[in-house]
């Protein structure tokens, strides 16, 4: 009888280190799957990227909703800024284990480095996550399989394992989740404490265009042509979207987090006051004609 070959899943980044396990995996005759998570604070693409350069199935997996109610009320805290690193982890392995049940995979496995992210990767936290997300003897960090010590954060290990794999492309380290970025936690942060019932609606439009609050009605104003072509694809049935017929430039999309409903009348004189102080060929007009879009 042939034995079974062992499967296993890798939570594929898209960064070197996910790259390389599932190599050090394959390496040992593993079959190997990719699993990405996807969210309103970052993608996909870099893993998709990675999956075809490595040659695996990828699955790619959207939990918006799951991390966005972590994000509001994180029981283990935040790092430097919005980002729950420890609870977002342990819901990634959670979902993990459930495709991991339901495609019968023997284990799971991560490029996680002990030692190389000083919140979500250090003994402690690991040993958190391993436990709360039920996978005490089905979770492995090829990585650190000989580790288990304070190691220092340099890459010279990870960089040797590439040449060796001939993984000659992938992206520099860096974070690319919105949550550790400076300037999109603090928009984050007033969203929340005027809207806690923020969605992930109100978390895409975070991203883009100059934002001005006056209290809970926003005004988002578009910096370039592109932005403004996003606002108007963002527009929910509530909101307003308005823009000088005099001149070209900026749109601006209206929200209103305070119940009322929200009129072209009771915005008009704000609307164009930012749409004269906003361009730099409305400088020195008193008004501007504005057409509103429905």
């Amino acid at each position: 009888m042939k034995n079974k070959q062992t499967k296993a899943i890798v939570l594929l980044s898209g960064g070197l280190d996910s790259m390389l396990a599932v190599k050090v995996l394959e390496e040992q005759g593993i079959e190997v799957s990719g699993l990405v998570f996807t969210s309103c604070f970052f993608g996909a693409e870099t893993a998709k990227t990675a999956a075809e350069q490595l040659g695996i199935k990828l699955k790619v997996l959207d939990f918006s909703a799951e991390q966005l109610a972590i994000v509001k009320n994180p029981p283990h805290g935040r790092g430097k800024n919005m980002n729950p690193c420890i609870d977002c982890h342990t819901l990634m392995f959670k979902l993990a284990k459930e495709e991991m049940l339901k495609g019968g995979y023997d284990f799971i496995a991560t490029g996680e480095v002990l030692g190389e992210r000083p919140m979500s990767q250090n003994r402690e936290a690991l040993a958190i996550i391993e436990r709360a997300a039920g996978l005490a003897g089905y979770l492995l960090r090829p990585l650190s399989a000989r580790l288990l010590a304070p190691t220092i954060r340099g890459r010279r290990p990870q960089l040797a394992l590439a040449k060796k794999f001939s993984i000659g492309k992938f992206p520099s380290p860096a974070g690319g989740c919105l949550l550790t970025d400076p300037g999109f936690s603090e928009r984050l942060k007033i969203l929340l404490t005027k809207e806690p019932q923020a969605n992930a609606s109100d978390m895409e439009l975070l991203k883009y265009g100059r934002h001005i609050w006056q209290d809970k009605i926003l005004y988002i104003i578009g910096r370039d042509h592109e932005e403004n072509l996003i606002l108007k694809k963002l527009a929910r049935q509530n909101d307003l979207l308005a823009e000088a017929t005099d001149i070209p430039g900026p749109i601006i999309l209206v929200r209103n987090y305070n119940g009322e409903e929200l009129t072209k009348e009771k915005t008009a004189g704000q609307i164009s006051e930012f749409l004269i102080k906003y361009n730099n060929k409305a400088q020195g007009m008193e008004n501007l004609n504005i057409k509103w879009q429905v």
